[in-house]
């Protein structure tokens, strides 16, 4: 396992940010997005409400985690929709689970209710990332989107903040 730091993100991580996200883009296995990011759309990520954490290892940024406000209603203040994308040649290497646990954290630091996500039913890799860090699977959003003219369902997950995680209540 390679050894990752976690940080919040700067302006200067645009650029790292944008090729991972790219990255997880183009391989179609996580997001319904089918066009590249720039430095300067990630830019655009920087406002109040929003929550970027970056893990680092000797080559660099090798994943992000984000979270945004799910709504601007005000019965939605305190939830964050999240993401996480790792490098490819960073996968599978612990990048996700240092950079998603970092997220948690400041979610909490900022006294978040809860985090929520949608992931790919066939993402077993995001999936069990997902079940290790106490997320909860609720339900399938069925044919939720279309990626490449094709209707796909979407796993919905979250975190309630504010409770004890079932890890710990196991102990």
């Amino acid at each position: 396992m390679t050894s990752y730091t976690t940080r919040p993100a700067t302006l200067a991580d645009a650029p790292a940010i944008a090729r991972i996200y790219s990255e997880g883009i183009a391989d179609r296995i996580a997001t319904f997005e089918t066009e590249t990011r720039t430095s300067a759309q990630i830019l655009e990520w920087f406002r109040p409400g929003t929550l970027i954490v970056v893990a680092g290892a000797e080559k660099g940024i090798a994943a992000f985690a984000a979270s945004f406000p799910y709504s601007t209603r005000p019965c939605y203040a305190g939830i964050g929709e999240f993401s996480v994308y790792v490098a490819r040649d960073q996968r599978r290497q612990g990048a996700g689970r240092v950079v998603l646990s970092a997220l948690i954290e400041a979610a909490r630091t900022s006294r978040l209710h809860k985090l929520t996500s949608r992931v790919f039913p066939e993402n077993a890799a995001s999936r069990a990332l997902l079940k290790r860090l106490d997320f909860s699977e609720i339900g399938t959003h069925r044919r939720h989107g279309k990626l490449d003219g094709i209707w796909r369902d979407c796993v919905i997950v979250e975190l309630l903040l504010d409770e004890e995680p079932l890890s710990a209540q196991a102990k």
